[in-house]
């Protein structure tokens, strides 16, 4: 008799994804939609939310689209030996030129830190690579395009935006390079960020629908939220907190920790509190990319616990001071 077959495909469990929930999401959308919409049409409270919400995310969309393609073929097609071969042996000199480089490799804050914990371990200096952590999501065009369609008319937010968050990551860096220890990392390099095998073009693919999923997430979040502080908060607040410039800067800057919002979209939202000043918005855009709630769960996974207790709140008092400055040189006490 012959022996039973044992080779029989194993069959494997569905594995509920991303795409299932947005699709699941939107189909419930389209069911429901005529029952909303006369649900928001009977209060004008409701409308004017539903109108915030709106104008945000469809004003934002186009740029976060737009990153995510920009950041997933970065991932797919620009290895971190590229940077590497143009960063100065002088650590000083190279903190600057990871700074600014920046601008020319852009990429959310998703693709930046498993990118700068990779350039740490081919060689480059550890400031240089946190230099470039902070600097890519933040000074990159998208985002610098993104804040001027936010906030048309004011190219000083735009101007103000680029130098508080260089001047953020450039002051990091150099704060390592001057007190930073190579100790405080220990998580070991096992996230490979956005590189999941195959052709260079599936890796594209699926950066970029992993980063427009997440993204999208943190934009619908913020658009809600913002949305949300329009309804419930009242003038007065606002009123209030224009008034004392100082708590308002501190509130703003506690709000982008918390949204934890995609550098792509975070200035639509930004733009939509048009009844604070604008240097505690800026403060808002500077504080965001550089520290959140998201960014400091990644950086524990990338480079450990320790460092985030030790970078992230130095971080975010670099963020606040910096674009403070930059903020009062550029625009003034608005």
């Amino acid at each position: 008799m012959l022996p039973a077959n044992t080779d029989r495909p194993v069959r494997r469990k569905p594995r509920v994804t991303s795409m299932h929930v947005f699709a699941t999401l939107l189909v419930l959308g389209i069911v429901t939609g005529p029952y909303l919409a006369d649900w928001v049409a009977a209060s004008p409270s409701v409308r004017t939310g539903a109108t915030v919400f709106t104008g945000i995310f469809v004003q934002a969309t186009p740029f976060l689209v737009l990153g995510v393609l920009v950041s997933g073929g970065i991932a797919a097609f620009v290895s971190p030996a590229v940077l590497q071969k143009v960063v100065p042996r002088n650590e000083t000199a190279a903190v600057g030129v990871s700074g600014l480089a920046g601008m020319a490799l852009p990429g959310c804050e998703c693709g930046a830190v498993p990118v700068s914990r990779r350039l740490k371990d081919q060689g480059v200096p550890t400031s240089a690579a946190l230099a470039f952590l902070l600097s890519a999501p933040a000074i990159n065009p998208v985002v610098l395009v993104s804040t001027a369609v936010a906030f048309p008319g004011e190219p000083g937010m735009v101007l103000a935006r680029f130098l508080g968050s260089l001047f953020t990551a450039l002051v990091m860096g150099w704060l390592w390079t001057r007190f930073g220890k190579a100790r405080w990392i220990t998580a070991r390099l096992t996230d490979r960020g956005h590189d999941h095998g195959g052709s260079k073009w599936d890796t594209f693919r699926e950066s970029a629908r992993a980063d427009l999923l997440q993204a999208g997430a943190f934009l619908v979040f913020g658009a809600a939220a913002a949305a949300l502080l329009h309804l419930v908060i009242p003038d007065w607040v606002y009123e209030h907190l224009a008034g004392q410039l100082l708590l308002s800067i501190l509130v703003m800057a506690v709000l982008a920790i918390i949204l934890a919002l995609c550098s792509e979209a975070d200035a639509f939202v930004a733009a939509s509190m048009s009844m604070l000043p604008l240097l505690p918005r800026l403060v808002f855009l500077v504080v965001g990319p550089a520290v959140d709630l998201k960014l400091m769960a990644m950086q524990a996974g990338s480079f450990g616990r320790g460092f985030v207790a030790r970078f992230a709140p130095l971080t975010f008092v670099v963020a606040i001071v910096c674009g403070s400055v930059c903020g009062y040189l550029v625009l003034g006490a608005r």
